[in-house]
This record gives structure tokens, sequence and C-alpha cells, in this order.
């Protein structure tokens, strides 16, 4: 028996299976030109069990250490993007540094603390929001810290006063890291009006309106 659907549950399941994606928020963000460097920190016993031989030097301004996000998405966009989320983000303590410097992670999401290096490290946070203390662990161990609430983590170790490292868990999916040339590039978001959050940890926070049209990308020139 052949049977014929109403058309209006046609268009209905056409319009389930059709992305609601429309363009992509991209440009490039750009930075003051040599911002400038944390002096090296002091190295008590080079080379021995707490601390390695060389100076530590921190390079600050980096178009690299920006977050783009976005404040607020449509409620079937996130998990979308979920399904398709790389593994959780590493914060490494390498070199007697955090290495990078920044993360940026969605509220609900998990950040992994592997030491790559020769000598212990502390892994902590007295930030509001999320405390933790991961204790002294050695090289080849790691430690993973969900995420529960949008906010910024300030991270240290507390063997090293010259590691510090910042945790961005923004509301959802709809993030970047830019390049080391500023480049970025935000998921496909369908069409409407969104705030685009860029926060940096030396230059601050800027907020802006963003259009996404029903066709096309939009492409964002923004500067500190």
């Amino acid at each position: 028996m052949i049977r014929f659907w109403p058309a209006a549950f046609i268009v209905m399941v056409c319009a389930m299976g059709t992305p609601a994606t429309a363009g992509v928020i991209r440009g490039t963000l750009r930075v003051p030109a040599n911002f400038s460097q944390l002096p090296p920190a002091a190295n008590v016993n080079p080379g021995h069990a707490v601390a390695m031989p060389g100076s530590h030097m921190t390079t600050r301004g980096l178009a690299s250490d920006a977050v783009i996000y976005v404040e607020a998405i449509p409620a079937e966009v996130n998990p979308a993007l979920a399904a398709t989320a790389p593994p959780p983000p590493r914060l490494a303590q390498r070199d007697q540094m955090f290495a990078p410097r920044v993360v940026a992670v969605a509220a609900g999401g998990a950040v992994d603390f592997p030491n790559q290096d020769p000598i212990y490290h502390n892994v902590f946070s007295l930030s509001p929001t999320k405390r933790f203390d991961l204790g002294k662990y050695p090289k080849g161990s790691s430690r993973r810290v969900d995420f529960r609430k949008t906010g910024l983590v300030n991270v240290y170790c507390d063997i090293h006063s010259n590691m510090e490292a910042f945790i961005l868990a923004v509301p959802n999916r709809a993030y970047a890291r830019p390049s080391a040339n500023g480049e970025f590039a935000l998921p496909e978001l369908p069409a409407g009006s969104y705030t685009l959050h860029v926060w940096h940890p030396d230059l601050g926070t800027q907020t802006s309106t963003v259009e996404v049209p029903a066709s096309g990308d939009v492409v964002e020139s923004l500067s500190y």
C-alpha cells in the first residue's frame, strides 16, 4: 500500500534535517607590536629537583593569548558543536612555564594538566570561578579538572613563582583562539545578531555586536 504523507509533515521533516548554520565570524585581531616581556624569574638551585637551568621569560601582549567568543547562541547549536569537539585542551608544564599561557574551555568542559618537565610541579588556583589544588606530581603524570562555571581562572605553581596561566571558561563552544598573526574563525552560526567578546590577559576586554547574514561570512577587524 502506498501511503501519501501530508505536505505539512514533509516540510517539517525537511526543515528538521536542514542545518541552521549560515555563516562564520572570522577576521584578524591586531595587538600592539612589542608589547612587553615579563622579567626572567630567578632560578633557585637550577638543575636540581625543584628548578631547571636557564631563564624562563614570558612574552605579553601576543595575539594568540586572546580568546574570542560569542556571548549566547541558539540552544540547538551547542550540542551540534559538542558532537565535533576536539579532546579537552591541555595546559602543560614545560620548561618551567605553563604552555600555552592561555586556555579556553566551554563551561562544563575539562582541562588536562600534564607535567612535561623533569622536575616536580604543583598546579593550583584560588579563583572563585574554580578553586583547586592538584598537589605535586612528576614528569609523565597528568591531572584533569572540570570547569562548570563561566569566568576567569588564574593558575599558578606553588613551587615556581614565575609560573602563571589563565583559563577562560566561556558560555558555549562558539569561541576561537587567534593564530600568531591574529587570524581567527568561529564555528558556523545561524543568521542573527550576536554579542562578540574579545578577552586578553594583558589588554583587557572588548565587546561588539555582529550581524551574521542568512548566507555568507562576516569579516571583523579587531584591534587593541
